[in-house]
């Protein structure tokens, strides 16, 4: 597991994108475009990557209608315009009009499919601090696989009757009684409500635990809207995995490791040990032929 954690921490060097379009084989440029953007960026690690890939796609599907539709309107008024003319008048000019609006109904729809890849490629996962959770400016979360815990710093003094806290199993309030709220949210995952409860630390920092539903699972943030950490970067407390019995801490182990795993475009523990058979199998029996064999 050091070994990927290693292989995954190195750093991609930049090279700038050369490919050119072939209209008889677009999807042999999309696949260049996909390869560039897997080497320079975290982009198709995100467990979201396909929906947001096949958002943007059906989003160009969209602007191409419309330009198509574009296309159409300004066919029929100018037909009946063609209609009306006469010997007289001056045919070079029509088709010159008629003409620009077509060029520059193009134009929005290309910056546009470039724009949106360079925004998500920025919104890369974030490393979490020490705690496994993150540090803001009003208040800080941290986490293990069992509990989720907000520390909340407030006026030095502070009693328990001046503070408002509502825990339900997908949101949380908590602030101080006629001021703003300090967090609002909906969790990332459910919590045990009757599990959790708060308390005020020294009259001066709020502190909420929050007992998750789903204990083999690390929160990505801890309420919507946040910044997402990377859970590879994860670090779980050896002394808490050790407090395990052995098959559950088999299980954690296994979890992490397919995540991780999974992230990374690499086969499960699962599927390497589908693998090994496979070939154990393959070298017990040389007498088969294997070449045309399909293997799901």
């Amino acid at each position: 597991m050091a070994i990927i954690s290693e292989m995954q921490e190195e750093k991609r060097p930049s090279v700038p994108f050369k490919a050119s379009l072939d209209p008889s084989n677009p999807l042999g440029f999309l696949e260049k475009v996909l390869d560039f953007i897997g080497k320079e960026s975290c982009f198709l690690l995100k467990d979201s990557a396909e929906k947001e890939i096949a958002t943007a796609v059906t989003a160009a599907k969209e602007r191409l209608k419309e330009a198509e539709k574009k296309k159409k309107a300004e066919k029929e008024t100018v037909k009946p315009n063609e209609k009306n003319l006469t010997k007289e008048s001056v045919p070079p000019v029509e088709p010159m009009e008629v003409e620009k609006p077509k060029k520059e109904s193009l134009k929005p729809t290309e910056p546009m499919e470039v724009d949106k890849p360079k925004e998500e490629e920025k919104s890369c996962p974030i490393v979490p601090n020490k705690g496994n959770g993150l540090d803001f400016e009003k208040y800080s979360w941290t986490q293990n696989l069992q509990e989720v815990t907000i520390t909340i710093p407030v006026p030095c003094g502070t009693k328990s009757r001046s503070v408002t806290c509502e825990i339900k199993k997908n949101r949380l309030k908590v602030g101080l009684k006629g001021q703003d709220l300090i967090i609002d949210g909906e969790f990332f995952n459910a919590v045990k409500p009757d599990d959790c409860f708060w308390n005020i630390e020294d009259q001066k920092v709020i502190s909420v635990l929050l007992t998750k539903q789903d204990q083999m699972q690390w929160w990505k943030y801890c309420v919507k809207g946040e910044p997402e950490i990377d859970t590879q970067k994860v670090e779980p407390e050896s002394s808490k995995l050790s407090d395990l019995d052995p098959e559950t801490r088999s299980s954690v182990e296994k979890m992490m490791f397919d995540q991780r795993q999974k992230q990374m475009g690499l086969p499960t523990s699962d599927e390497i040990e589908k693998q090994d058979m496979m070939k154990k199998f393959m070298s017990q029996h040389p007498e088969m032929n294997f070449s045309n064999a399909k293997f799901n």
